[in-house]
């Protein structure tokens, strides 16, 4: 797994072994941020929830985000980001909250440009989350919610006040947008 454009491009990124964590391959990746790239010139504030390895985040660090903050719970994954980071030399552009997505939504009071989820496979109470995060102050009138996941798991076409604007499949992978939608 490696970085695959940007000022950290190459760069080999580590991943945890033998927990369960299945990184974004280099295709989805590659395809989530040519999609973003087409969405938003605001790179300004990332937000990287089920961070994993990090190299959703990391990606975006390279390609120019200003600033990226990283969700992860699991310990030995916080420590394979900060490795990473490290390695790239981006990490005094991130953060990294070891704790789970539904209690960082509940104390960051940043609204971010894009938040990009990439949640195990095999947690179908994404949905959940996605609503949440459509009620929090994380979410503005700007931002791109970016969710992959399995294609054999359904996303709702909203959430809250987040709408798809847009779903792709890579292989084994889907990637959905979401937007907000202001009703009035």
């Amino acid at each position: 797994m490696r970085v695959i454009a940007g000022e950290a491009k190459g760069h080999q990124l580590k991943y945890p072994k033998g927990t369960g964590i299945r990184p974004a391959t280099d295709l989805v990746r590659g395809a989530v941020y040519s999609i973003l790239e087409n969405m938003t010139g605001d790179w300004s504030l990332v937000l990287d929830a089920f961070s994993g390895s990090g190299a959703m985040g990391i990606e975006a660090l390279s390609r120019g985000a200003g600033w990226v903050d990283f969700i992860e719970r699991d310990p030995r994954c916080c420590a394979i980001i900060k490795e990473n980071l490290a390695k790239t030399k981006l990490a005094d552009r991130a953060h990294i909250y070891c704790t789970s997505v539904s209690k960082a939504i509940d104390f960051l009071g940043k609204e971010y440009r894009i938040i990009v989820m990439d949640p195990p496979y095999a947690d179908t109470t994404i949905g959940d989350v996605v609503i949440q995060l459509s009620h929090s102050c994380l979410v503005g009138k700007e931002t791109v919610v970016v969710v992959t996941h399995s294609p054999h798991l359904t996303l709702a076409a909203e959430y809250g006040s987040l709408r798809m604007v847009k779903e792709h499949r890579h292989g084994d992978s889907c990637i959905a947008i979401y937007k907000r939608e202001d009703r009035t």
